[in-house]
């Protein structure tokens, strides 16, 4: 328990370190970082609260939000979830993933593929710049195995690896990332919520393949030699969560949960979440969110998301140990997009 707490107190130190130097860091970075899709969250659910359960979310869908959150899990836990991101840019989001419980005192293991689309888009060149008649489409894919444990009834931990893989039809580059969390309970209901995950750590990534390379002459060389150009290294765009939330119970069917998330990002603009929960027995839960960053209501904001969110789930049980099924969806409000929507599935034993 001691080497516990030791590593609770060295990963807080760590993160509120992280945390700093984001927020101190140069806001024209902005648009710098490689692999940008790690900032965008393909579940439904948490989509609903603008991300702002970052100290309460359990199953799967914690493994984008706070990797700890798996811990919850009772048996297993399986997600599908489908979004149109901002809708009318052609962007598709795909996610599948499940968490199995390993043991009664062995923790949890997760696992998600995240693939994202975004159509064909028609190649051009300096002699044709309308277009050969030649389509590429650009495949973003990350790969996530998560692990996550009970370490006392207050305490959760997880640790997250990811590979992320990203390709056109003559370019493409893999890199690796490390995500980290905690979450404590605390309270007489346990209706206290606290968490702190750092995310998207890892070495930078960078471009190969011959799309990088070029025919061309050298020092006036009668012949041609092919020559190949070197990709710049990107960094991740690393960022730090910190939040928490808290349970009202009105009654035995009737809970409100209002929650907080601080997000520090390397690259972007720290950004506000809150959100509120309502859930209805087993069969209902209401979602509204407003995630606020500096700018957000200037028209030279730098997002297309504006910043409301909203969302609900409708729950079915399966079983009396608690096993449900739940049908989910998800709408973020963008402009001058048509906002994004994410629909999912998902089964809890």
């Amino acid at each position: 328990m001691k080497h516990l707490y030791k590593i609770i107190i060295a990963s807080l130190v760590l993160s509120l370190t992280i945390m700093n130097q984001a927020y101190a860091g140069n806001k024209d970075r902005a648009g710098e970082a490689g692999a940008s899709q790690l900032l965008i969250n393909p579940w439904a659910q948490s989509n609903g609260l603008g991300g702002s359960n970052s100290a309460f979310v359990k199953g799967l869908e914690a493994q984008f939000m706070n990797v700890a959150g798996i811990a919850h899990t009772n048996k297993l836990n399986l997600v599908f979830s489908q979004t149109q991101w901002l809708k009318g840019s052609g962007t598709n989001i795909s996610a599948f993933g499940l968490t199995t419980k390993l043991g009664e005192s062995k923790g949890v293991l997760a696992l998600s593929i995240v693939s994202m689309g975004m159509g064909d888009i028609p190649v051009t060149t300096v002699d044709q710049p309308e277009g050969t008649g030649s389509f590429f489409s650009p495949k973003l894919m990350n790969i996530n195995l998560g692990y996550a444990k009970a370490f006392s009834n207050s305490i959760y931990g997880g640790i997250n690896i990811k590979v992320i893989s990203e390709s056109i039809s003559n370019v493409k580059s893999t890199g690796i990332a490390i995500d980290a969390g905690i979450q404590y309970v605390t309270g007489r209901k346990e209706n206290l919520r606290f968490g702190v995950a750092l995310k998207n750590v890892g070495p930078n990534m960078s471009y190969s393949g011959d799309g990088l390379s070029i025919r061309g002459f050298v020092n006036q060389q009668p012949n041609q030699m092919t020559l190949e150009q070197r990709s710049a290294l990107l960094e991740l765009p690393s960022l730090i969560r910190i939040g928490m939330s808290y349970d009202f119970y009105i009654n035995d069917d009737n809970k409100i949960t209002p929650a907080y998330t601080f997000t520090a990002n390397s690259f972007t603009n720290d950004q506000h979440a809150f959100g509120i929960q309502y859930a209805w027995s087993k069969y209902l839960e209401l979602r509204v969110g407003y995630v606020y960053e500096n700018g957000i209501l200037d028209d030279t904001r730098a997002t297309a998301l504006t910043g409301p969110t909203a969302g609900l789930s409708l729950l079915v049980p399966i079983n009396r140990e608690g096993g449900l099924i739940s049908l989910d969806y998800a709408y973020q409000f963008s402009n001058p997009y048509q906002g994004s929507h994410s629909i999912g599935a998902s089964i809890k034993l």
